[in-house]
């Protein structure tokens, strides 16, 4: 199938499109720069130079896809427009990336025992509630002759396929513990993220382009841990002796920015993909804390 697909020089959207490409696909991928169009084309992806902002290319390029993976930003309204105007009455499968920090609670680093699935009603943060509204623009396709589907990964964690080779959090978290001597959290580190493993991510997003109905929205998760246990195997990775220490928020926040750390790094996200493993998705690939004690953080 040809299969067309943002963010394909990025973490997410590159090791999906080098997979797709690998598994037999004719896959474009939108770049913004001729480095990176040479760099995709390593990993048998036909570059499309371009940008989010260039709606009129994006819709070209959607019309001649039979699949669209929008794997650039979860929050993009013009791209997201864009694609699905150019797809409606076409039956054509979109798929988007979103984020389970929509059902994310600020917390400053203490733990919540709220637990959500894909049917579990909840109410966002101010800083994603556009996020929000977007799904579900996006899932109302369905009723204008789209395929849409979302995809709502959690913690992602391990090395990219394609040009992107790193996630968020734990390469931050990673960045910052070799800068003080220690691993360091926001707050106590009592809060609890869901995680998935990049290679388990891949395959789901094969096989919603397979399987998936029209209108269907998948977390996607494989375990979950607080941030504390993350900061304490990254110690143990990197030999440093000593726990983990606390961080104020304001120091968080001086470190990564406001929003990263309100809601990124000192938040709960604790979600189950239940209607992913109804799907038939098994992830298979090996947990967190044994990936960055064992596997590919410490090479």
């Amino acid at each position: 199938m040809k299969i067309f697909c943002t963010g394909a020089s990025g973490y997410i959207g590159g090791s999906v499109a080098a997979h797709l490409a690998a598994s037999g696909h004719q896959v474009t991928g939108l770049v913004r720069s001729a480095e990176k169009a040479d760099a995709v084309r390593g990993h048998g992806i036909e570059p499309v130079l371009g940008t989010l902002d260039d709606g009129e290319r994006l819709a070209q390029a959607a019309l001649a896809a039979d699949i669209v993976v929008n794997a650039a930003s979860a929050d993009h309204k013009g791209a997201v427009v864009a694609l699905l105007y150019a797809l409606a009455g076409s039956g054509k499968s979109f798929i988007h990336t979103s984020g389970s920090s929509i059902i994310g609670t600020r917390t400053k680093g203490e733990r919540s025992d709220a637990v959500f699935d894909e049917d579990t009603p909840f109410t966002p943060s101010p800083a994603r509630v556009a996020r929000v509204a977007l799904n579900e623009l996006i899932l109302s396709y369905r009723d204008r002759g789209g395929r849409p589907t979302i995809i709502c990964p959690s913690l992602i964690y391990g090395i990219g396929h394609g040009v992107g080779r790193d996630s968020v959090q734990v390469p931050l978290l990673i960045k910052l513990a070799k800068k003080r001597g220690n691993a360091a959290h926001a707050g106590p580190g009592e809060n609890i993220w869901s995680n998935v493993h990049i290679d388990d991510l891949v395959t789901l997003y094969a096989l919603a382009i397979d399987k998936a109905p029209a209108s269907a929205f998948y977390f996607a998760e494989n375990g979950e841990n607080s941030m504390r246990e993350v900061c304490v195997a990254i110690n143990r990775m990197l030999g440093f002796a000593s726990p983990p220490s606390a961080m104020s928020m304001q120091e968080a926040a001086d470190e990564w920015g406001e929003g990263t750390a309100e809601d990124t790094m000192a938040s709960n996200s604790r979600v189950r993909a239940k209607r992913a493993r109804q799907l038939g998705w098994q992830p298979k690939a090996r947990g967190l804390i044994e990936e960055i004690e064992q596997g590919c953080y410490g090479e």
